[in-house]
């Protein structure tokens, strides 16, 4: 693949404050490129400078290779964007869907087409002769993407688009979206804090924080090995330990952590490690109870917190250093957990992530 958006040494400042230093970056052609990060991280930022709307104070962004300064206006005319919040004009649906084509010259009986194609696909035809303030906010995002879709657009920039919707519209909006994504291979860039949409829908997922790049790749390298602390807390990660490395052998190492031994099965070569446990890997059992499976790591603990979400129970642990645990409201209630109960917290080596200590971790650019 080629890039079709590029960024190179791309710096937007804010007074005297750098917002966003991007030294390289590219989206490749028909990839879905998701952008994370926390609040104030700068991810609409990047997407201003790469929907063109924004010029940055030093670098530039490149389009088909090829410098875009100077090329802004018909540049945007081969891009799409998508805001948080619809931005519906005071007209039906249908003419709503048909006003970018409108712009951009296209007849009326290709508009028409399109629309009512997008329509369709996005399962608001029947609202075509409605007018935005008589549709729901998924409705109107559904509106919005159909609109966007129809211009056949090169490059589709998507910001936080379904961050005011409730969990059910969200959940089926996304997966129309990808179904549509899928089918066009549109070159897409989706900014976004959350992390299921952005594992969902992205070929990639670069983390931002901080106005940088810290980490891309494919979601299962990212969100299984993340590349430092403030990533692996970012992307769920809650149990971040130090430890060091006293043996190994046959890709499988032992570390002490305050006071345990642990096993992972990990290449790292540093003498010094973090251990990173995301809190669904971790399962806990009543003490003195056989614990069946592959389990090497086996710690006794202390619940210090018990949160109930749904289905499930997160339960926060003292074994020398805190542990969290994410387990099904059955096993919790089976259990019979308590603050300051005791109990077992077992995990596979396979389970752990290792973030070496003094060694700088390399994220893939491009």
């Amino acid at each position: 693949m080629s890039a079709k958006l590029s960024a190179r040494d791309v710096v937007v400042r804010r007074g005297a404050r750098a917002v966003l230093d991007l030294p390289a970056l590219d989206v490749e052609s028909g990839e879905t490129l998701a952008i994370i990060g926390p609040n104030g991280a700068g991810k609409t930022t990047l997407l201003l400078q790469l929907a063109l709307l924004e010029r940055p104070a030093e670098g530039e962004v490149l389009y088909d290779g090829a410098p875009a300064r100077g090329r802004e206006l018909a540049l945007r005319r081969r891009m799409a964007v998508v805001f948080q919040q619809p931005l519906l004009l005071d007209r039906t649906v249908r003419k709503n869907v048909e006003t970018g084509m409108s712009l951009r010259r296209i007849g009326g009986g290709e508009r028409r087409r399109r629309a009512e194609a997008w329509l369709a696909r996005f399962d608001v035809a029947h609202l075509a002769d409605r007018r935005p303030l008589a549709l729901s906010g998924g409705e109107a995002q559904r509106v919005s993407l159909a609109r966007a879709f129809a211009l056949e657009p090169e490059v589709l920039l998507l910001d936080e688009p379904f961050s005011a919707l409730d969990a059910p519209t969200r959940a089926g909006l996304i997966e129309d979206l990808a179904a549509a994504l899928a089918d066009t291979r549109t070159t897409t860039v989706l900014v976004t804090h959350d992390h299921d949409e952005a594992a969902r829908l992205g070929d990639r997922v670069g983390v931002l924080i901080g106005g940088r790049i810290r980490q891309i790749g494919r979601p299962a390298d990212v969100f299984g090995e993340p590349a430092d602390a403030e990533v692996a807390a970012f992307v769920g990660v809650e149990t971040i330990v130090p430890a060091e490395v006293i043996a190994r052998g046959d890709g499988m190492l032992t570390l002490s952590a305050a006071g345990h031994q642990l096993e992972a099965v990990s290449a790292v070569t540093a003498a010094r490690a973090l251990v990173c446990l995301r809190p669904e890997d971790v399962s806990l059992s009543a003490p003195g109870e056989r614990i069946s499976g592959s389990a090497r790591n086996k710690l006794p603990a202390r619940v210090t917190r018990i949160t109930l979400t749904g289905a499930d129970a997160r339960v926060e642990l003292d074994c020398g250093f805190r542990l969290v645990a994410r387990i099904t409201r059955r096993s919790f209630e089976d259990l019979g957990l308590r603050e300051g109960a005791e109990t077992v917290a077992s995990f596979k080596a396979t389970a752990v992530h290792l973030i070496p200590v003094g060694v700088s971790a390399r994220a893939e650019t491009h």
